[in-house]
């Protein structure tokens, strides 16, 4: 078995021992923020923290209130050229807590005085310590060069803080059924062998709306990274403002669909490219989770479709060509 697919098959144990490990930090966290009340939130990340990032996006929008925005590290490094950061948390979300640019943000968020927090699954990360305040993901060690349990970590971080922030009874117990939602999940492995063989061509196209807008970019890259098939994401909203114009019979389209009032653009979106002679496939959330908290168990989802997608290809997902664990792009 691969390390990717083993360590798949760890984000029940991943989730557990997050929520067990990581609910007083998260406690601490939640409370600091009330305290220091930010006007706003700036996320650095790259790759799958990038997309774990935007979940922050809706997750904080819709739970918190609150506004967030995706840092451009490149103001932080190469320009030289930060923008003001007062009132901000800046946050920074890497598995490794090594890439150079995510901490450079995270470095002059501090310098400014702004409230500093990483996400983590390094402790002793130059992130982390870069950081005023630190959330370990508790993911133990990731071989595999996709990321897998330390994404859903990152997920699972970030909504321990937007319920640290913002308490909720309802949300608490939804939290506590994450590991069983991702342990259902991974028993219908093979209900997804269905959706391979139209993912073994050269590309193919992923949406999805709202909180999975984030999923859709991560199957996308999982898809990209372990298989090799140029896999593009869009929101529906925006694919439906130009780039559908790509559209045309056999396109292999995969719909993420986690339910929640983007339900009836997913349908729309569906009948129109189904009309229009795509391959239409569809991931949907079986988890009974809120809509929140879906883009957990479909991302598991997109990370065993994407094993099976890269064994049908005949690739190795452990060992993406051309790209390594951790990534510096500065």
């Amino acid at each position: 078995m691969s390390h990717f697919r083993a360590e798949i098959a760890e984000q029940p144990e991943v989730a557990s021992r997050l929520l067990a490990q990581g609910a007083d930090a998260a406690m601490s966290i939640g409370e600091r923020i009330r305290e220091v009340a930010p006007h706003g939130f700036l996320i650095a990340a790259r790759g799958s923290s990038d997309n774990a990032a935007l979940y922050a996006k809706y997750l904080f929008g819709v739970r918190n209130r609150a506004l967030v925005t995706m840092a451009a590290p490149s103001l932080f490094t190469h320009y030289a050229h930060p923008p003001r950061l007062e009132g901000q948390c800046v946050i920074g979300v890497s598995q490794s807590g090594e890439s150079p640019d995510v901490i450079a943000v995270v470095e002059e968020g501090r310098r400014q005085g702004s409230l500093t927090l990483a996400i983590t699954n390094e402790g002793d990360s130059k992130l982390a310590r870069a950081a005023e305040l630190v959330l370990p993901m508790h993911a133990g060690p990731e071989l595999s060069v996709p990321a897998s349990k330390t994404y859903t970590a990152s997920l699972l971080a970030l909504a321990l803080i937007s319920q640290a922030m913002n308490p909720d009874p309802v949300f608490e117990s939804a939290l506590d059924a994450v590991p069983q939602a991702i342990a259902r999940t991974l028993e219908r492995d093979t209900e997804l062998h269905a959706l391979v063989p139209p993912l073994t061509g050269p590309r193919a196209v992923v949406l999805g709306r709202g909180f999975n807008f984030s999923t859709a970019e991560e199957v996308a890259l999982k898809l990209s990274e372990t298989s090799y098939v140029l896999a593009r994401a869009w929101s529906v909203a925006d694919f439906e403002h130009g780039p559908i114009a790509i559209v045309e019979a056999g396109l292999p389209v995969l719909i993420i669909d986690g339910g929640g009032p983007v339900v009836s653009d997913l349908e729309s979106v569906t009948e129109r490219l189904a009309a229009m002679g795509c391959h239409v496939l569809r991931l949907f959330d079986m988890s009974g989770l809120p809509e929140a908290l879906t883009p957990i168990p479909l991302a598991v989802q997109g990370q065993l479709l994407a094993h099976q997608v890269a064994v049908a290809r005949g690739m190795d997902p452990d060992r993406p060509r051309a790209i390594h664990k951790v990534t510096r792009t500065w």
